[in-house]
């Protein structure tokens, strides 16, 4: 789902604990809890998770009309009619549809997207990724996420964690963000020059200390993820609200366990040392 050297597989674990640390952990919120934004079944009566659905190239390419088109990709989405969406096809949320193009290794990703007709989609937003390279997009430009990034290579997705680890950064939001981004974000969304708030980029980490032991196993293998990879500020939303697949085996007593953990729990980290090039992905060896 993304270049054995993108910063997305960069264990952060090691790295120095960023100045801010504390400020943007307040700011977020140091007693609200860790969430699963992801499970089996309906919540409120619609699916939950962020839905991935899988092609095999034989899609033929979809018209796609965009709100935001000058910071979108204009066309290349192979996006099949019956596409999943984000909590469902009725949803009045943020309507996310992610396609994992298998054969050309490709995600086209759509935020509040809607099904106009045969091969016709309207969305605010989208933007198509080729997996196997590390190039970012335009600085400035946003994605399906409001920081620019792609949004599959940081789901939690079942299979990965059914084998037993998820090698990889997380995709997690939060309620407020400054009106900035650092690498590798793109674009940003905040509502304020709050230096104390957390900018678009930010990676986010489960602290050392914490412990894990007796937690289920879907999710331990999540939490030891968020120990050694961390967690990428992709949105505004809800705080501390980590993004996994929609997926009918997830267990959901055994992920409710993660609420156990609070933002105090985590810390900010610095991860300046890995950047080779502000207009790639790619990332040093830690």
């Amino acid at each position: 789902m993304a270049s054995p050297s993108s910063v997305w597989r960069a264990p952060v674990d090691a790295l120095p604990r960023h100045a801010r640390s504390d400020a943007y952990v307040a700011s977020i919120g140091a007693d609200e809890p860790l969430h699963p934004d992801f499970g089996s079944g309906l919540d409120d009566g619609r699916p939950f998770g962020i839905p991935v659905t899988v092609t095999d190239g034989n899609v033929p390419e979809a018209e796609v009309a965009f709100d935001y088109a000058d910071e979108s990709d204009p066309s290349g989405y192979r996006i099949p009619d019956d596409a999943r969406v984000e909590n469902g096809p009725t949803s009045d949320g943020d309507r996310h549809v992610v396609v994992f193009d298998r054969a050309r290794c490709r995600s086209y990703e759509l935020f509040d997207a809607h099904l106009l007709g045969s091969g016709r989609w309207h969305a605010g937003s989208g933007a198509v990724f080729d997996l196997r390279s590390t190039a970012l997009r335009p600085d400035g430009w946003t994605s399906a996420d409001a920081a620019g990034l792609p949004i599959l290579p940081l789901l939690v997705r079942y299979d990965e964690v059914a084998s037993g680890a998820v090698q990889h950064a997380l995709r997690i939001t939060v309620p407020r963000s400054d009106r900035s981004h650092v690498w590798p974000a793109r674009h940003d969304a905040g509502a304020a020059d709050d230096p104390d708030l957390p900018p678009m980029g930010l990676r986010l980490r489960l602290k050392q200390s914490v412990d894990t032991s007796a937690l289920p196993p879907q999710a331990k293998v999540v939490a030891e993820a968020l120990k050694r990879y961390g967690a990428v500020v992709a949105d505004n939303g809800s705080a501390w609200f980590v993004s996994g697949d929609q997926d009918a085996r997830w267990d959901n007593e055994q992920l409710a366990a993660l609420k156990t953990f609070k933002g105090s729990d985590f810390e900010a980290v610095d991860t300046s040392a890995l950047r080779i090039d502000p207009d790639s992905s790619a990332a040093r060896t830690p």
